[in-house]
């Protein structure tokens, strides 16, 4: 699939990482909070080395509810905050063409990791600055990314706005615990304490912290959930705190420990929440997937576009 030059403004530069062509343009944007982004492109550049194996499996997870009629050969994808580019790559398969963003040093990561794909162009660029013209994907989707965002709505507003009549919007939100038990709840907040502590220490130490904190947090709650499986316990197993990560690699759960611990800004939504703001952006037909991770979904963009108000109309608590 040739992809449309549907570029709105050209590219203030272009970089080259190996044969990896990077277009930069404005990440100036106003619905962005600039510490997040740059711990966020000092994660990605330190955990960039995912191999095709683990690509594979942690997108199977995510991408459940994902079929051929909504990404196919013939399907112009936008993967908004690509950081590495794993999920443009997991996807690169299956897609005719996508569009790979992220307004962070990331970027540079996604060069080498995707470096040699044809069907993928990486961009530089703020969600509210996209480079594409309105109306123009198939497919978008933000994976683990609108959370991070001083106003989710409006990214996910302006998400929609790049998608086609009839196409669709896939996300991935953290979500607030709500099909969880009391005990699990109290555990989370205690772990959010750390939290608060932990993304406020300067980047090469919050890293070491983070990674003990992999060790002496995440993995004591792993390997209970690794024995009840091996026991043939999976569903006692399932109720436990850290049970997605059971089958997971140790690069896995550093990552997602310095994601979890090093993060300033994050947000949480119940399934009803996600389903309402997908709704006030101008989706319908929306599919929640009952499996981990919590929550993700995908929608139908309606025939016709809803006018969008620069006021988020809901204010969800941030867990800052």
């Amino acid at each position: 699939m040739i992809p449309p030059n549907n570029f709105i403004t050209s590219p203030i530069k272009i970089l080259h990482i190996g044969n990896s062509e990077i277009n930069i343009f404005n990440t100036n944007g106003k619905n962005l909070d600039q510490v997040v982004i740059d711990d966020f492109g000092e994660e990605w550049k330190k955990f960039n080395n995912f191999e095709d194996p683990i690509i594979q499996k942690l997108g199977d997870g995510y991408f459940d509810i994902i079929d051929d009629d909504i990404v196919n050969s013939q399907t112009y994808c936008l993967d908004v905050g690509c950081g590495t580019g794993r999920w443009s790559k997991y996807l690169a398969q299956r897609a005719g063409f996508i569009e790979a963003i992220d307004p962070s040093d990331s970027i540079l990561a996604a060069g080498k990791l995707l470096e040699g794909i044809k069907n993928i162009r990486l961009s530089r660029s703020a969600i509210d600055t996209l480079p594409f013209a309105d109306n123009s994907f198939d497919f978008a989707m933000s994976v683990g990314v609108l959370h991070h965002i001083p106003d989710t709505q409006q990214a996910l507003n302006d998400c929609v706005k790049k998608v086609k009549a009839g196409g669709y919007l896939y996300i991935y939100l953290y979500y607030t615990l709500d099909n969880r038990s009391l005990l699990f709840k109290f555990i989370f907040h205690l772990s959010n304490i750390i939290r608060r502590v932990t993304s406020k220490l300067p980047g090469r130490f919050k890293r070491i912290v983070c990674d003990i904190l992999a060790i002496i947090v995440y993995m004591p709650f792993i390997l209970i959930c690794r024995l009840f499986v091996w026991a043939g316990f999976e569903k006692l197993a399932g109720r436990i705190p850290l049970y997605a990560y059971h089958d997971k690699g140790f690069l896995i759960i550093r990552n997602d420990a310095l994601d979890r611990f090093g993060t300033r800004l994050e947000k949480r939504f119940s399934r009803d929440q996600i389903i309402e703001m997908m709704e006030i952006a101008g989706l319908t037909d929306i599919v929640v997937s009952p499996n981990l991770p919590y929550y993700h979904a995908v929608g139908r963009k309606k025939e016709f576009e809803l006018n969008q108000s620069s006021e988020s109309p809901l204010n969800y608590p941030t867990a800052g």
